[in-house]
C-alpha cells in the first residue's frame, strides 16, 4: 500500500532587497516591502485649487464686511479711548487709562450698569413665562390662530422710534393712559409713569415686554413644531395629564430654543439704548432711574463733546457683553454646541 505525500507549498520569493532569514517584523523592512504610495492625480490639485477659490469667493465679502464694520471700529474705539479727544482732527492729548479709571469711579455709570442688570434679569423673568404660555396656547388648533400670531408679532417689527414716540405720548401726566383711567372712574390710579423713579423702571420693563415678546413667541412656536407628536400621544396613552406632558416632554425638548432666546435677550438688554433715549432722553433717564450703559455713553461722550471718553465707555460695554457671551456659551450653551460639533466631527 503506497502512501501519498503532499508536495510542500512553494516558498514565496523574498522582496527585492530582502534576504532570506531577515526579520520581516522590523519597521525598516516593513517600510521597504510596502508598496509605494500612488502619486496624486493631476486633476486633484486642480480640484483643490478650485475649491479654495470657491470658498474665498463665498466667504470673502462677509469677512471683509465683518472686519470693516465690527473689528476695525472696536480697535479704533480702543485706540481713541486712550486720548482726550473732541471728535475732530487727530487725537494728540494722550491720557492713558484715565478715561477707564473715570468710568469705574463714576457712580452714574454704576447706576446705569445696575439698571442694565435689572433689565436683563426682569426681561427673562417676565418675557419667558408669558411667551411660553402664549406659544403653548397658539400651538393648539384654534380659530383665528394665524391672526393672533400676526398681532402678537406686530410690535416686534415696528420701529423703535415709532414705539418710543407713541408710548411717551400715552404715558405723559396728561396722556391717554391717565385720561382713560379718569374716564372709567379710576383716576386715583393715575401716575407720573415716566418721571417717577419708583415707577419708571417698571414702565420701561412693560414697554420692553410688549415690544419683544412677539419674537420669543415665534421662536418658541418654531421649537414646538420640531417636537415629535408621537411622544405626546404615547404620554397621553400612558395617562399623563397636559401639564405633565409639558413638564416632562415639551420643556426638556424645547431647552435649546429657550437657551438661544435667553442668550439673545441678555445681549439685547445689555445694549439697550433706543427706547430709553427716545422716551426719557439723556437727562431724564438718569434722574428717572432708567439710564443704561448705552445712554450713559452717548450723554457723556458725544453730547458732552468728549469723544475719547465715549469710545472708552463703548469699549467697556463691548467687553462686558463679550464676557457675558463667552461665559453663557461656556456654561449654558455647552451641551448644544458640543452636540453640533460632535455630529460634524463624525461626518
Amino acid at each position: 500500500m503506497s502512501v501519498r505525500t503532499s508536495s510542500p507549498a512553494p516558498r514565496r520569493a523574498p522582496a527585492d532587497g530582502v534576504r532570506a532569514g531577515d526579520d520581516v517584523s522590523s519597521p525598516a523592512l516593513r517600510r521597504a516591502t510596502e508598496p509605494a504610495a500612488s502619486a496624486p492625480s493631476p486633476g486633484r490639485g486642480r480640484r483643490d485649487w478650485r475649491k479654495a477659490v470657491e470658498i474665498a469667493v463665498l466667504v470673502g465679502p462677509a469677512l471683509v464686511v465683518f472686519l470693516s464694520f465690527v473689528i476695525f471700529p472696536v480697535v479704533m474705539a480702543g485706540y481713541y479711548g486712550f486720548f482726550r479727544w473732541k471728535g475732530y482732527g487727530p487725537p494728540t492729548d494722550f491720557i492713558g487709562l484715565q478715561n477707564y479709571v473715570t468710568i469705574f469711579q463714576d457712580p452714574t455709570f454704576h447706576e446705569a450698569l445696575w439698571h442694565n442688570v435689572v433689565i436683563v434679569v426682569m426681561s427673562l423673568v417676565l418675557q419667558g413665562p408669558i411667551a411660553l404660555l402664549l406659544a403653548l396656547l397658539l400651538n393648539r388648533p384654534m380659530r383665528g390662530q394665524s391672526a393672533i400670531r400676526v398681532l402678537i408679532f406686530v410690535p416686534y417689527v415696528i420701529a423703535e422710534v415709532v414705539v418710543g414716540t407713541g408710548w411717551s405720548l400715552m404715558l405723559q401726566s396728561d396722556g391717554a393712559l391717565n385720561g382713560l383711567l379718569e374716564r372709567i372712574g379710576l383716576g386715583a390710579l393715575a401716575q407720573d409713569w415716566l418721571s417717577n423713579p419708583a415707577l419708571a423702571i417698571w414702565t420701561l420693563l412693560a414697554i420692553i415686554t410688549w415690544k419683544y415678546i412677539g419674537f420669543a413667541v415665534i421662536l418658541f412656536l418654531a421649537g414646538l413644531q420640531g417636537i415629535p407628536q408621537e411622544l405626546t400621544e404615547a404620554a397621553q396613552i400612558d395617562g399623563a395629564s397636559y401639564w405633565q406632558i409639558q413638564r416632562r416632554i415639551t420643556l426638556p425638548l424645547l431647552g435649546p430654543t429657550l437657551r438661544i432666546w435667553a442668550f439673545l435677550s441678555i445681549i439685547g438688554s445689555l445694549q439697550l439704548f433706543d427706547l430709553v433715549y427716545i422716551i426719557w432722553g439723556q437727562y431724564i433717564a438718569s434722574t428717572a432711574g432708567t439710564s443704561t450703559m448705552a445712554t450713559y455713553m452717548v450723554a457723556n461722550g458725544r453730547n458732552a463733546g468728549n469723544y475719547g471718553y465715549g469710545n472708552a465707555v463703548a469699549v467697556v460695554l463691548f467687553l462686558i457683553s463679550l464676557v457675558v457671551a463667552l461665559v453663557y456659551q461656556r456654561y449654558v450653551l455647552r451641551r448644544d454646541t458640543a452636540g453640533a460639533l460632535t455630529e460634524r466631527s463624525e461626518r
